[in-house]
């Protein structure tokens, strides 16, 4: 929100589901969630499994946000899989921000998988309508370009949400007699579900990734970047803690409601938000996920570019009040 009220010009913050990336679709500013490995974490009690959440940048312009990242990247020889090159700078040369020529997948809802409330699609196709005009190429595309099951990617990241999530909610719950009470619920239900999770059922649900990452680099052979909208709902009210249902489909999870957020996250790609306007009544912003191939940060920040020299009047929009 600060972003969006122009007290800062950048902030930084973590992605782990989409904590970089729904906020700026939000808010109309850019977010981006860097590739696995690209902006090392250090400390942290594990140092080799702990790879879905990264740290990254959010700016109002896509400039600023990668001088940020350019800041954060690097490789730590105390981070084990922290990324060993990067470009001297991530912000996009004189000439080089375009979209003209780029191919983009559009994922729109997966074949109507993935809930979406009325006017979310609407709003990222007039997104990628104004890439097309400006040179883009955009194909639909199916939820086979996934090459697993939507579903069967859900539940293999539930398993890893668990097996991450669990232990550091475990470390909180000795601190207090009333840890388990002052603790919000979802934290509580992740660590819940896990105390029964065995390696056998981690390792399936890592072969699953393996396989989506696999994939999905083979995808990027044909295609520049893969495109989703960054929400399924609208920003909704401040006191309710998550949507429990969309278009009247309930969600079994409290976190089902943002399952379009994982896929740039499971298989570690980079994925930049982007402003895509607003909702009809002029007041709610949504975002447009724009993933790229692997290691292809910088590739990924030059098309954010050059989107954002298209949609000034979008950017121009200030928050009521």
């Amino acid at each position: 929100m600060a972003l969006a009220h122009r007290l800062l010009p950048v902030a930084d913050g973590s992605d782990f589901m989409g904590s970089l990336r729904n906020p700026a679709g939000w808010n109309n500013v850019f977010g981006f969630r860097p590739s696995q490995g690209r902006v090392p974490a250090f400390p942290k009690p594990e140092l080799y499994v702990s790879q879905l959440g990264t740290d990254g940048p959010m700016g109002r312009t896509v400039r600023d946000l990668a001088a940020l990242l350019s800041t954060q990247a690097g490789h730590d020889p105390r981070v084990p899989l922290s990324l060993a090159t990067d470009p001297v700078s991530y912000v996009p040369a004189d000439g080089e921000a375009s979209v003209k020529g780029l191919r983009i997948g559009w994922l729109a809802d997966l074949n109507r998988y993935l809930p979406m409330q009325t006017g979310v699609l609407a709003r990222c196709e007039a997104a990628l309508e104004r890439m097309e005009a400006a040179g883009a190429k955009v194909e639909p595309l199916g939820r086979e370009v996934l090459g697993e099951s939507p579903e069967a990617l859900w539940q293999a990241w539930l398993v890893w949400r668990r097996a991450l999530v669990a232990p550091n909610v475990a470390a909180l719950l000795p601190l207090a007699p009333d840890a388990r009470q002052r603790i919000k619920p979802e934290a509580l239900w992740e660590h819940d579900q896990a105390q029964d999770l065995d390696f056998n059922t981690f390792m399936r649900a890592a072969q699953v990734r393996s396989r989506f990452h696999t994939h999905l680099a083979g995808v990027f052979e044909r295609y520049d970047l893969l495109a989703l909208p960054v929400a399924q709902v609208w920003p909704f009210e401040l006191h309710t803690s998550w949507p429990r249902e969309i278009i009247g489909i309930e969600m079994d999870t409290y976190h089902r409601w943002m399952e379009v957020t994982i896929y740039a996250t499971f298989a570690g790609l980079p994925a930049v938000c982007v402003p895509a306007g607003f909702h009809a009544n002029g007041r709610w912003p949504m975002g447009l996920q724009l993933i790229g191939p692997p290691l292809g940060d910088a590739a990924v920040l030059r098309a954010a570019a050059g989107y954002e020299d298209l949609i000034g009047d979008w950017l121009g929009v200030r928050p009521a009040g």
